[in-house]
């Protein structure tokens, strides 16, 4: 931090310095620009996008225009209700906030700034909860030809593997459900996919990356697009390094660009929108004790809490450093984050189990739920870290497992996979080859196959709520998330407990700005996405409740740095 009264020596001088560029930044950028503010926007790594463009770019939004365009019904009440009985000790002012905001902003980037999005019947995490929705909350971003993005495509973060069809191929919300669990009509759709991505004959020459760019891709391509047509500079490859206050007001920060220091002024403040610390090994190591390896994380790699850094060492407040956005995750080796796996436990024919051989919870559950199970029991005798998914030869036939495709033969796996992969002829040679309890894991293996033909699972009840079935396979009754494991050979993959980002952060009020231990402003700061403690506490509601308050408090942020909300006159 560098402070005091200074008056010059600035490299570059802005009115909003927003540091970041995933979506919560470039909307806050969007916005301020819109509200007559210079702007600048830097990014730390060598790709822009952050973590949103990784992602899979559903927003979550209740009582939207585009859910009750739908004909679907939805309430502000409904909506506070369902996120208070979730986030525990959050400032009701603050999720009012949200509830409020989110639906005026999406009205907002669809109207000004072309971000289009659908809301889709993705159900919440928690529908079974007052206030709960079986869907309509969750909005799909529209594709869009990445060649809009003229050489910008390249230097665009790409889609996670996990979140795209064998790794490379780009694919809705839409077409990826009925594809995962075999819906009538599901061959077709995948033709259709296929077709799109392998007729890009000119892409395909020069690359595998999809030029066809959906989810996360889409959503930073169109936020993108905008800050050019408002010629909002976005410098890559400059690190944040600090914050300079003069007087007890950030007044701009110093950053590394081109091999050198520079100090860089914003005239109504800075934005912090760099994502969280998942990948920070002290950091991780001091609050995500329960997880502390960054290897075990399905965030990107800048992600390492400089942002956090730097506004606490000015006084800011935290809260929450112990929370993450928690996931199952496979660590395929050469990768250079974890593999999350979002859907794969929900699909009938496998089950994880601990190292003494036993289940230990619902695998059809939330990612967020099911991530947090796994280190809370991670004990001894019983450990979790890692645990163990486990399917058999009808299920590796039928359905993805993390980087495992069905269809195509074992031996096509690349060399990686086929390192972290067990196969056996039976479960109990499984076991052996494991380091598991042998008796254990066929006692296990034997009482979930007699509950899974009759559709129950009296030990974790998995197949009872509306989340675990909506990855189920509906062609598997009476419970589409439940078969037996019986058909050799059987397959294992190491689980361990990860994340797919921190949720903890800065303290902020209901318009993004930054608070001290004291509950007061800490004037010309904010914070929004991942560096700030999520609105939403240490829950998941439902997909896209990452990237809907990120971009939600920086529409927010924008609009009260440049004086937006104030009455006129």
């Amino acid at each position: 931090m560098m402070e005091g009264k200074v008056t010059a020596g600035w490299d570059h001088e802005t009115d909003i310095l927003v540091v970041g560029s995933g979506a919560g930044a470039m909307t806050a950028a969007i916005v301020a620009a819109d509200n007559h503010a210079d702007v600048l926007v830097i990014e730390k790594g060598e790709l822009f996008g952050g973590t949103t463009a990784t992602s899979g770019g559903v927003l979550w939004i209740p009582n939207s225009h585009l859910a009750k365009a739908a004909g679907q019904e939805d309430s502000r009440d409904e909506a506070i209700e369902y996120i208070a009985a979730l986030a525990g000790k959050v400032d009701r002012k603050q999720i009012e906030a949200f509830v409020d905001t989110a639906p005026a902003m999406l009205q907002y980037v669809e109207r000004e700034a072309n971000v289009l999005y659908n809301s889709i019947p993705y159900t919440d995490y928690h529908a079974e909860l007052p206030g709960g929705k079986l869907g309509w909350r969750s909005h799909d971003p529209v594709p869009v030809d990445g060649r809009l993005l003229g050489d910008d495509l390249k230097w665009m973060r790409p889609t996670h593997p996990a979140a795209m069809l064998f790794g490379k191929i780009s694919w809705t919300a839409a077409e990826a459900a009925p594809m995962i669990t075999r819906w009538p009509g599901w061959i077709k759709s995948l033709i259709k996919v296929l077709w799109r991505y392998y007729s890009d004959v000119g892409q395909r020459i020069k690359s595998d990356r999809a030029r066809f760019l959906t989810g996360g891709n889409a959503l930073v391509a169109r936020l993108k697009l905008a800050m050019d047509k408002r010629h909002v500079p976005l410098w890559r490859k400059t690190a944040f390094e600090d914050l300079i206050v003069e007087d007890g007001r950030v007044v701009g920060a110093i950053v590394s660009r081109d091999g050198r220091h520079q100090r860089i002024r914003a005239r109504k403040g800075v934005i912090l929108a760099a994502g969280g610390f998942e990948r920070n090994a002290e950091l991780r190591g001091a609050n995500l004790k329960q997880s502390p390896d960054p290897d075990a994380s399905g965030g990107q790699p800048c992600n390492t809490g400089d942002a956090l850094i730097a506004a606490q060492k000015i006084g800011a407040a935290v809260d929450r450093l112990d929370s993450a956005w928690w996931a199952p995750t496979i660590k395929v080796p050469g990768e250079d984050r974890a593999r999350p796996l979002f859907f794969e436990r929900s699909l009938p024919g496998s089950m994880i189990v601990n190292q003494a051989g036993k289940r230990f919870t619902n695998e059809a559950a939330s990612y967020h739920i099911c991530g947090k199970e796994m280190f809370e029991k991670n004990l001894p005798g019983a450990e979790t870290t890692p645990a163990y998914v486990i399917f058999d030869a009808t299920f590796r036939k039928k359905y993805p497992m993390g980087p495992v495709m069905p269809v195509f033969p074992d031996f096509t796996m690349r060399g990686e996979v086929k390192e972290i992969v067990t196969k056996a002829s039976s479960i109990a040679e499984l076991a052996e080859k494991l380091g598991l309890p042998v008796d254990a894991l066929v006692e296990t293996v034997e009482r979930f196959n007699a509950n899974a033909r009759k559709g129950e699972d009296p030990d974790f009840g998995r197949g009872h709520q509306p989340y675990d079935r909506y990855y189920g396979d509906p062609k598997v009754q009476p419970n589409p998330n439940l078969l037996p494991l019986e058909k050799a050979p059987f397959y294992a993959l190491p689980v361990n407990p990860g994340d797919i980002g921190t949720n903890g952060g800065l303290v902020t009020d209901s318009a993004g700005a930054v608070l001290d231990q004291a509950g007061k402003r800490i004037e010309g700061l904010y914070a929004v996405g991942n560096t700030a403690a999520s609105v939403m506490g240490g829950s998941y509601p439902g997909a896209g409740a990452t990237i809907g308050p990120a971009m939600t408090f920086g529409y927010a942020a924008a609009r009260d740095m440049t004086g937006a909300n104030q009455p006129a006159g």
